[in-house]
């Protein structure tokens, strides 16, 4: 199969480098990375409406235990846990070739460089000031190291980080099944030793966050230090995977929807499958309300995400390459505004839960009311985007981004 063409960083008549055209991008990433952005959010806002010990539980928030809050986690933890981030990380590694171009490039790996270590910068600011949550940081250093990968052949990347999404993957399934089969009396204790936020600690939490800017900001900082420490190295042979997959999949063609139609087909029955499951048994625990036989089978099915993943990617991209273009070029826009959309989604998120100058609902909401927040925030951003898109032609942080990527003042009109 031919190569297909690829959305690298053109160089002007003089011979330097210049932003990728409008008329150049890609829509099919673009559809993709507006549909990855979205879905972050859904994930993301518990960790904004309550204390990092409520995310880290993997339950219900307290007093969430109406009809619509179990709906609503299940939604959650079914259709987007983990899928959307895994998007977004694939995605992210195919702009690490779309900005470096090959390794022997000198002038766009400069370029590369300068690239990632503002989105560091970035990604400091945001988690330090804003929200302890923050991926651009991990994904500015995890960029770095993928960096040295992006001139593999598809073959090599799709072996080499395919395999080991997949191991990870099989890893995950393979002790969710045996933790859910151990004796009783075993998980028990591991069941009491397990460490459980108390509702006292919560409290304590939502009052420093509603007390006032000082207390709160300080307790972000303490979370994301811990995280930045504690977490996001361990998250590093899980994402440059996940980013080596995603570029294998973009220069073997299938992002593009120019790979085999029995790929995606094939794609679309494991993940389908995978998702119906999930989704089955998942229910069954959200029914159940406590430790249930399913319990290890959910949590199974959960671990190979990514195959929910891709098929959400196939059946985009499928419509794209079948003249249903309508139907998804919605998500376009919000992808091409992904970096300003995903920092406005944290300053309306902050706004709302534990600004000093919100309504501070911190601590405040179960699931359901959250799902309502989230679905305002779709609607703002997948209205605004076209509209900010139809007079400048990038989004005013993806500006500022190329501006001090570039080192001077990159057009911004068309």
């Amino acid at each position: 199969m031919a190569m297909p063409a690829l959305e690298v960083q053109p160089r002007t008549a003089a011979g330097g480098l210049a932003p990728t055209e409008t008329r150049d991008r890609i829509f099919q990433l673009d559809v993709l990375r507006g549909w990855a952005i979205l879905g972050i959010l859904a994930v993301n806002a518990i960790a904004f409406a309550w204390p990092f010990q409520v995310m880290m539980s993997e339950a219900p928030p307290p007093g969430a235990t109406s009809q619509a809050d179990l709906i609503g986690v299940w939604v959650t933890d079914v259709f987007f846990h983990d899928k959307f981030r895994t998007l977004f990380t694939m995605l992210f590694g195919v702009s690490i070739f779309l900005v470096g171009g090959e390794k022997f490039d000198e002038a766009r790996g400069a370029l590369l460089w300068r690239r990632l270590l503002w989105l560091g910068l970035f990604g400091l600011l945001h988690g330090v000031v804003l929200w302890y949550g923050d991926i651009l940081l991990h994904y500015a250093y995890c960029g770095l190291l993928m960096m040295m990968m992006r001139s593999w052949s598809a073959r090599r990347l799709l072996w080499i980080g395919g395999g080991l999404t997949l191991l990870w993957a099989v890893v995950a399934a393979v002790a969710s099944w045996g933790m859910a089969n151990l004796p009783a009396e075993v998980a028990a204790q591991m069941e009491a030793a397990r460490p459980v936020a108390s509702p006292e600690a919560i409290a304590e939490a939502v009052a420093l966050y509603r007390s006032g800017w000082p207390a709160g900001l300080m307790e972000n900082i303490e979370v994301w230090a811990t995280f930045q420490l504690m977490a996001s190295p361990f998250l590093i042979p899980v994402t440059v995977p996940l980013m080596m997959l995603g570029l294998g999949l973009f220069k073997s063609g299938y992002l593009h929807g120019r790979a085999p139609l029995w790929t995606y087909l094939l794609i679309i029955l494991f993940g389908g499958a995978n998702l119906a499951a999930f989704a089955i048994w998942g229910w069954q625990d959200t029914m159940a309300g406590e430790a249930d036989p399913t319990r290890g089978l959910a949590a199974a099915a959960g671990g190979a995400a990514f195959l929910i993943t891709l098929f959400y990617a196939s059946i985009l991209i499928l419509l794209v390459r079948f003249g249903l273009r309508p139907l998804v070029a919605w998500l376009a826009p919000v992808g091409r505004m992904a970096f300003t959309n995903y920092l406005t989604q944290t300053l309306i998120m902050v706004t709302l839960y534990y600004a000093p100058w919100g309504p501070m609902w911190f601590g405040q909401q179960g699931p359901a009311e959250m799902w309502m927040v989230v679905g305002a925030i779709w609607a703002a951003q997948i209205i605004w985007s076209p509209l900010w898109l139809s007079v400048l032609t990038m989004g005013p942080l993806e500006w500022i981004w190329r501006c001090l990527t570039y080192g001077r003042m990159v057009p911004i009109r068309p």
